[in-house]
């Protein structure tokens, strides 16, 4: 009966596809916030904590050279350098590919990191044993300007995601101060200022915490 759980790795919106034959025994899945230590005159040192980090994914495994039914996912598996030699040539692409473990949330687009393997391991000839590590990469689309005449043409492009997201008011914790806030959720300080101009008073470099500031 096949596995439930499988392994997949997908480049060019599938147009390359590459089942793992044997499963991981685990999955190291790492994920973090960014942390600022502030110290404020007279207050002390405070922890800010920042924005979410993209999640690292790491497994082990290896290609078989033959199929074995106890621990071969599918019998049609690929010859071990035939797989290797895919990964490295998504790898030298520069362009990331996509992560799939059915029957879990995993299903997201990543950059190889590294790509480890050893041709050889005793009583195992023709296996190759590998480590690979990923990190999580995310989309978004930005417009670019053509222009064609005297008319602009607008069209989309795929970039680096701004994860950030926007909350509708910000609290004034010690240490802040308005480039600071508005770097954190990817704004401009003046169109802060001008938002909470009644809040701030007429000079934007003071702020205090406890302060509740209108952002969206």
């Amino acid at each position: 009966m096949p596995n439930s759980i499988q392994f997949w790795l997908s480049y060019n919106n599938g147009a390359e596809r590459l089942q793992l034959p044997v499963n991981p025994p685990s999955v190291s899945v790492s994920s973090s916030h960014g942390y600022e230590e502030v110290n404020v005159l007279q207050l002390g040192e405070y922890t800010v904590i920042g924005d979410a980090n993209l999640r690292d994914f790491s497994f082990s495994s290896f290609f078989p050279r033959d199929y074995n039914p106890s621990y071969c996912e599918y019998e049609s598996i690929p010859a071990p350098w035939d797989a290797v030699q895919m990964i490295e040539g998504w790898m030298k692409s520069r362009r990331p590919i996509r992560l799939t473990i059915t029957g879990t949330p995993i299903n997201v687009a990543v950059t190889i990191r590294s790509f480890n393997y050893e041709p050889e391991r005793a009583g195992n000839p023709g296996d190759i044993y590998y480590d690979l590590s990923l990190k999580e990469y995310v989309f978004v689309e930005t417009n670019t300007v053509e222009i064609v005449g005297n008319k602009a043409k607008v069209s989309a492009e795929a970039t680096r995601a701004d994860t950030r997201t926007t909350p509708s008011t910000y609290t004034v914790k010690p240490g802040d101060n308005l480039t600071k806030i508005a770097l954190r959720y990817g704004k401009k300080w003046p169109d802060i200022y001008a938002k909470n101009k009644s809040v701030i008073g007429p000079d934007p470099n003071r702020i205090y915490p406890g302060q509740v500031l209108t952002l969206a």
